[in-house]
């Protein structure tokens, strides 16, 4: 049985060649649970949690790397969330009565997409993904080909069941011979298939497209899903919209009610929650 919700970097020994693959299973179909996703809407929700794993590995830092997407088409939004201790969230809103396609453009139409780094300290950084290749992967690799100046490909795989992926990254300072050796490691990375990706760990899946080659895996690191939401971070965000609204909403309804969009958690306030938001006491 192959390990899952794994994540793991390796690179090619002495070389600026990297790489790291990804497998996806218990907290992928947690996270597919939320919600009657579509066959379609569910497989690019799956590639779109391995992508942010696969790139959450250039954090050096504590935070988040979220891919987002928002566009006209069925899937109106989009939206994978890794944190650098590999927690993953996400979530897709669509339309069920407009999915026809399992093209990736018509499923999005036209929109934006956005990488967000998020730091536990410091300033928030995003940059615009291009949309201007047919599939996810596509869009990733053009992102860091102009963003990033870095050479990269991404192979994307989700069903029903799983996702997986890997990725190939050429770091600045390549000799002649890392070119020789990034032509060659991708034109065997091409060669590899969803099943073997979804279904073979990750020692046997290297060895399998790259026995030929010096490659060092570093310790597998686990991946599993778990929401960021808490009580104070939703006063935080009543906090946001403030006093006025608050207290608005109060009247009308007589309480404050929120969900968590990725794991329908339940938060409910009263006067004196709002009270003591606002004043730093509550009233009795």
């Amino acid at each position: 049985m192959a390990s899952r919700d794994q994540f793991q970097r390796f690179i090619f020994e002495h070389s600026q060649v990297r790489g790291a693959w990804v497998q996806l299973g218990e907290s992928f179909r947690e996270i597919g649970s939320q919600a009657p996703y579509p066959d379609s809407v569910r497989e690019l929700l799956g590639e779109s949690l391995v992508a942010s794993v696969l790139m959450s590995s250039s954090l050096k830092f504590e935070g988040t790397l979220s891919l987002q997407a928002q566009g006209d088409g069925p899937i109106s939004t989009l939206m994978a969330e890794c944190s650098h201790d590999r927690h993953i969230r996400g979530l897709a809103r669509f339309d069920e009565h407009s999915i026809s396609e399992e093209d990736f453009e018509a499923l999005l139409g036209q929109g934006r997409m956005a990488i967000t780094i998020t730091p536990a300290q410091g300033q928030r950084y995003q940059g615009v993904v291009p949309r201007e290749e047919n599939s996810l992967a596509g869009c990733l690799e053009e992102y860091f080909e102009r963003s990033e100046q870095l050479a990269t490909s991404l192979f994307l795989f989700a069903d029903e069941n799983g996702a997986a992926g890997l990725m190939l990254q050429r770091l600045p300072g390549h000799t002649e011979e890392d070119d020789e050796l990034w032509e060659r490691v991708n034109h065997l990375a091409r060669t590899v298939e969803a099943d073997e990706l979804l279904e073979l760990d990750s020692e046997t899946l290297l060895y399998r497209l790259f026995h030929e080659e010096t490659v060092r895996l570093f310790d597998p690191e686990p991946v599993a899903f778990r929401c960021s939401c808490s009580r104070e971070r939703t006063l935080g965000a009543l906090e946001a919209i403030g006093k006025e609204e608050c207290y608005s909403i109060l009247d009308e309804q007589g309480s404050i009610e929120m969900d968590c969009q990725f794991c329908h958690s339940h938060y409910r306030f009263d006067r004196n929650d709002i009270d003591h938001l606002f004043t730093g006491h509550t009233l009795h």
